[in-house]
């Protein structure tokens, strides 16, 4: 199939799969489109939102619809790392055996992944980044295609442990969940105080996603795009010449390197889904909030002006 040919089934096949979604989920259409784009782009995502949202449903419901394996872990004060990797055991002939955990699946629910200490946070980062693991010595490689759509709750609440940055930039996306509006909670309420049995179809097999996934690599991107998210990344860094006086005031640090990445990437999946062989400018400030928003860091200064990392980037921009 021609490259032209993929573009125009994934189109296609993204409106079904938010079709789908939509069978359960009740309006966070700008949420559920951004989770799409970090799947396209091979990438994870951090749902950010009190309890109650239907952030672990989304999740759910958009395993179902890709037809991916899935798993869900509780995050707890007292999750040990081999909870989330496995673990090695002595079997009946006093062999040692390795057990796998759930992080061997496609797609991984880390929910409430704040409720949990550091150490045990930190037990993804190699599978974020490297797609394996390595326990006792030995490397064991997911299955492809991996995702962690992780769920967390509002840093102010009690009982939570604030993500390592290290940790944090490995999510492409920081998506913010909002109360829904008055008609959509009523919907809500509609929806979910009868009897309904809603059946969730896969629309997307995991061979499309995985080309899918090839096909997004291949879009080309002229320069003054890549140029434009570079620029608009580095003017986040206080210590930069570029950075506007804004940022020296009101920031402590700004994104990396990946920033810049997932920025060309996003706006690659964002181009393709909306029907364009290539990338705008446009494309990537339609993607630069979810993707900067958790790699910028207000200083003291900022947060008692009231100054929100929301309105610093639209500055940006």
């Amino acid at each position: 199939m021609s490259d032209v040919k993929l573009a125009q089934e994934l189109q296609e096949r993204i409106k079904l799969l938010k079709t789908e979604v939509a069978k359960v989920i009740v309006g966070q259409d700008k949420v559920i489109h951004e989770i799409i784009l970090s799947i396209l782009s091979g990438s994870h995502a951090l749902l950010i939102g009190v309890p109650g949202l239907a952030k672990t449903l989304m999740v759910h419901t958009l395993a179902q619809a890709l037809g991916l394996d899935f798993k869900r872990i509780q995050f707890t004060p007292d999750l040990m790392p081999s909870d989330i990797l496995g673990t090695e055991i002595l079997d009946e002939n006093r062999q040692f055996t390795f057990i796998k955990g759930p992080v061997f699946t496609n797609i991984l629910l880390a929910d409430e992944i704040n409720r949990t200490p550091p150490k045990t946070q930190a037990a993804l980062l190699e599978a974020m980044q490297e797609k394996h693991v390595s326990i006792a010595n030995r490397h064991f490689e997911l299955d492809k295609p991996f995702f962690v759509l992780a769920t967390q709750n509002p840093i102010e609440q009690e009982g939570t442990y604030p993500l390592p940055e290290a940790q944090l930039d490995r999510f492409m996306f920081a998506l913010n969940l909002d109360y829904p509006s008055y008609e959509e909670e009523i919907e809500v309420v509609k929806s979910t105080t009868i009897t309904r049995d809603v059946s969730i179809q896969p629309v997307i097999s995991k061979e499309q996603i995985l080309a899918y996934q090839s096909l997004l690599r291949r879009v080309p991107v002229a320069d003054n795009v890549i140029e434009y998210a570079v620029t608009l990344v580095g003017k986040t860094r206080p210590k930069s010449d570029k950075s506007p006086q804004i940022v020296k005031d009101f920031l402590d640090w700004g994104a990396g390197p990946r920033a810049s990445q997932n920025l060309i990437l996003g706006a690659k999946a964002h181009a393709l889904v909306n029907g364009k062989f290539s990338p705008d400018i446009e494309d990537v400030k339609a993607v630069a909030k979810g993707i900067l928003r958790h790699r910028i860091l207000l200083n003291y200064k900022g947060e008692a002006e009231g100054i929100t990392v929301e309105d610093m980037i639209a500055e940006l921009m």
